[in-house]
């Protein structure tokens, strides 16, 4: 018995489907298209520590050659031209303690205290701190890997080496070293969050937001990261970020206006060209603390440089200032006057815009009044916080005596600024709100129907009056009209505040009978 004859292409059903050769391997095929990845091919743990180690280790290294190496050439310099000029040689055990001030100012800008002799320095340059951060956050988001273990080693790391530099350097005695440590955890774990959330394999905002109100739910059962308070808080980063905009241009504008004082400064303290590095990037690394200076002078409670002290908008009480050039660019005495009395004014701005980029990103018949709350909440939270933050680290000691007051009460200022960017927000968001729930028409029509009241029946009355026994033929009879533009009445509303216009009520009026059909009209 011969075997059944394969089916030809003629015959074959379209879309039917024929067995595959025999030499075909199907089997391995479909398992070698569906096998998964081998576990064997993903970094172990070690390999995300030694990344995170690594990193940490090259920020912090990076950072603090930028701060020592000009310490160390403007001392060499210096002492090669004192050399020259007396013909005695200098002495190169000196070069150790530049090297040592240079890193108490790195140190200073992580948050440790300066200490020399017996004088203790608090306020921390900002610029030291940025830079710190930004060389951490380029060095994560090259050589870390997108790993919680690579994060934390990276921590640990850059807390362990600032302590190190602390104990070298001598600068921070007694409980003040103690702040190193914090310091570095701070400092080294935002820089490398922010470097590894920067990778292109790391996960975005959105994804973020999710997880945390998923963690929030499971812990205690209640929604605490709602999608409308994450995108409240995307809204106070865009009011922060109009805040240093607008810090960094009133600090221009105070620049150029007192662009002479700088200038006498410096042609004061002939500093030469050696000199004149060192106090440009002294001035840099301080030029982070003006602009939050000037935020808390925008918000209106302002600072001060030394006890006694006042520059804000509505007056300036100036003093003795150290002979920084910086310094020279504080705002004087023409800077208080009627007209920046309402600068305030600029910050509650920056919270209407605030409110206009979240109000764009909302569905208006879909917001309740608790997602309103929620995003509120969230405009307001993040000036506050930062505000908070940001000035008490802008604040300090800058000195002996009268300079241990330097900067803005961080607390006052960040209450304000709080205040003023939720006010402007929940201007625009209640007045959108009400919008779209319809009260303001339904207000106006309201208003419109109370002035209409009093004329409506008085029209009413003549019309009654001209109708009555002395005007014959005058009634009014099933389906007659008394003209265009009267009334019998006044306007009955359709809804709540709502009215399709002059409308005859249904039924009789008590104010006079109704002719019936076939009765004669009243003589």
């Amino acid at each position: 018995m011969s075997a059944p004859p394969r089916p030809s292409s003629a015959t074959r059903t379209p879309g039917a489907r024929t067995s595959r050769p025999a030499s075909r391997p199907t089997a391995r095929r479909s398992r070698l298209v569906e096998e998964p990845t081998p576990a064997e091919h993903e970094p172990p743990t070690v390999s995300h520590l030694v990344a995170g180690v690594l990193a940490a280790g090259q920020a912090l290294v990076l950072s603090l050659a930028v701060v020592v190496l000009p310490a160390v050439v403007a001392y060499l310099v210096g002492t090669a031209a004192m050399s020259t000029a007396t013909g005695t040689p200098g002495d190169g055990a000196e070069v150790r303690s530049a090297v040592d001030v240079a890193m108490g100012i790195w140190l200073l800008g992580h948050g440790v205290p300066l200490t020399a002799d017996t004088v203790t320095v608090s306020l921390a340059p900002l610029g030291v701190a940025g830079l710190a951060l930004f060389v951490t956050y380029v060095s994560a988001k090259r050589f870390a890997t997108t790993s919680v273990a690579a994060w934390a080693a990276g921590t640990v790391t850059y807390a362990l080496c600032t302590t190190a530099v602390a104990a070298i350097a001598g600068s921070a005695p007694g409980w003040t070293l103690a702040t190193a440590p914090l310091a570095g955890l701070f400092m080294g774990g935002l820089g490398m969050a922010l470097g590894i959330l920067a990778r292109p394999d790391a996960p975005g905002a959105t994804e973020l937001g999710e997880r945390a109100e998923v963690l929030a739910r499971r812990a205690t059962g209640v929604d605490l990261v709602p999608a409308t308070l994450r995108l409240g808080l995307r809204g106070g980063t865009l009011a922060v970020a109009l805040l240093l905009g607008g810090g960094a241009l009133l600090v221009a504008a105070w620049a150029l206006a007192g662009r002479a004082t700088s200038s006498d400064i410096i042609t004061a303290l002939e500093p030469g060209w050696t000199g004149g590095i060192v106090f440009a990037v002294a001035q840099l690394a301080l030029l982070p603390n003006l602009v939050l200076w000037a935020i808390a002078w925008l918000a209106g409670p302002g600072f001060a440089i030394g006890e006694g002290t006042s520059f804000t908008p509505f007056g300036t009480i100036s003093g003795p200032l150290p002979a920084i050039p910086l310094l020279g660019a504080l705002p004087g005495e023409d800077w208080a006057n009627p007209i920046t009395a309402w600068v305030p004014v600029l910050v509650v701005a920056c919270g209407v815009a605030a409110g206009l980029f979240v109000w764009r990103r909302l569905e208006p018949s879909l917001v309740r009044w608790s997602d309103v709350g929620w995003v509120l909440g969230g405009i307001v939270l993040t000036p506050a916080v930062v505000m908070l933050l940001g000035q008490w680290m802008a604040a300090g000691a800058g000195g002996p005596g009268r300079l241990a007051d330097v900067g803005a009460n961080a607390l006052l200022t960040a209450g304000l600024v709080a205040a003023e960017v939720g006010g402007g927000a929940a201007a625009v968001l209640l007045g959108a709100k009400l919008d779209a729930v319809g009260l303001p028409a339904r207000l106006r029509e309201r208003v419109e129907e109370a002035g209409r009241g009093p004329e409506s029946s008085v029209v009413d009355f003549l019309h009654d009056e001209g109708s009555g026994a002395d005007a014959p033929g005058g009634s009014d009879g099933p389906g007659e009209s008394d003209g265009p533009g009267e009334s019998d009445g006044p306007v009955e509303p359709d809804g709540l505040g709502e009215s399709d216009g002059p409308v005859e009520p249904d039924g009789p009026r008590p104010d006079r009978p109704v002719a019936g059909a076939g009765d004669p009209a009243p003589a």
